[in-house]
């Protein structure tokens, strides 16, 4: 068992646990917080700052990818959320899909090596922890916390090149602001929410996206436990409003979506430090089979074919690194 995080390599597990007051106590912590909110927090005795360890990586070939909504499916989906955005159920929501390859036996660790060369993320992490192994290359923070202050950078907008950025993703990323500053603020000390940066063009590997920044102060007697619960699940992957997308959400996706669009990543408790990111751009390995997450963001203004290629584009880079 270990986790790579932060730059930070960890072993010598010595607890796990679903509680998350735990994150508020004592040690480093990996966390890995599913979608659907099943909770993994793994203590470990051995943090160190080295580099992610060494190992080859085979992944299945780029034929053997099969998704749990097609193209058809995809676009029937993206025409449902437009249609409830006309009746006023949602404002926005993030469609997504799940892939999956077979790959019995797989060790995710030369992944997270084949991820670290060919698609550096800042938020990448590798683990493997009791029931699961991950291997990320997440471009987006869900929370950062250091002390009492705390941050999220929530990302809306795709494009190839800044030039593919229409004014529905400027659109989109406000509201998504808008939203993440209500949930920070229903945990936060009043007055505290800012928005420090909004709509900065970020470059990724194959594509650019629009980043914005929001920041605000935990009061006195809130902690992990208060902050997630919130929050979650991140803004920019679920819709606003948040519970009428996810009901909706819930309805046109086939299959779970586990880690991917969960939160994935590390709490060193006695510092108050710590970073989650989202599960985005993310591998997992279960009932031999590797999965991988794809999704894209619907308003009013979108086009579902253009909707689709955005999955395939946010896609493409990550699947071609794991089918080498």
């Amino acid at each position: 068992m270990f986790a790579h995080a932060g730059g930070v390599l960890a072993t010598d597990l010595t607890d796990v646990t679903s509680d998350l007051t735990a994150l508020d106590s004592t040690g480093f912590w990996a966390v890995v917080i599913t979608y659907e909110g099943k909770i993994t927090c793994a203590r470990f005795g051995d943090v160190r700052r080295a580099p992610l360890p060494y190992a080859p990586w085979r992944g299945p070939s780029r034929s053997a990818w099969t998704s749990s909504l097609d193209r058809s499916a995809y676009v029937s989906g993206v025409e449902t959320i437009r249609a409830a955005i006309a009746e006023g159920t949602v404002y926005q929501a993030n469609l997504c899909r799940v892939m999956s390859a077979p790959l019995p036996g797989a060790d995710l660790l030369g992944l997270g090596n084949a991820l670290a060369a060919g698609n550096p993320a800042p938020y990448g992490a590798v683990m493997r922890l009791p029931g699961m192994q991950i291997a990320s290359a997440s471009p987006e923070l869900y929370l950062s916390r250091d002390g009492d202050i705390v941050e999220s950078r929530p990302i809306k907008g795709t494009g190839r090149t800044p030039s593919d950025l229409l004014p529905k993703d400027r659109a989109e990323n406000v509201m998504i602001v808008d939203l993440v500053r209500n949930d920070l603020g229903r945990v936060a000390e009043v007055g505290s929410v800012a928005v420090p940066a909004l709509c900065e063009l970020e470059e990724h590997p194959g594509l650019v996206h629009l980043v914005s920044t929001v920041r605000a102060r935990l009061p006195h007697g809130a902690g992990w436990p208060e902050l997630i619960a919130a929050t979650f699940p991140p803004g920019s992957i679920t819709g606003a409003p948040k519970s009428s997308a996810l009901t909706l959400l819930n309805e046109l996706e086939p299959v779970p979506r586990g880690p991917y669009c969960g939160a994935i990543g590390w709490v060193d408790a006695e510092s108050r430090r710590g970073a989650l990111a989202v599960g985005i751009r993310t591998f997992w390995a279960e009932d031999d089979l590797l999965r991988f997450g794809t999704g894209a963001g619907i308003t009013w203004h979108s086009d579902p074919l253009r909707e689709w290629r955005e999955t395939e584009l946010k896609a493409a880079r990550l699947l071609e690194v794991a089918s080498r």
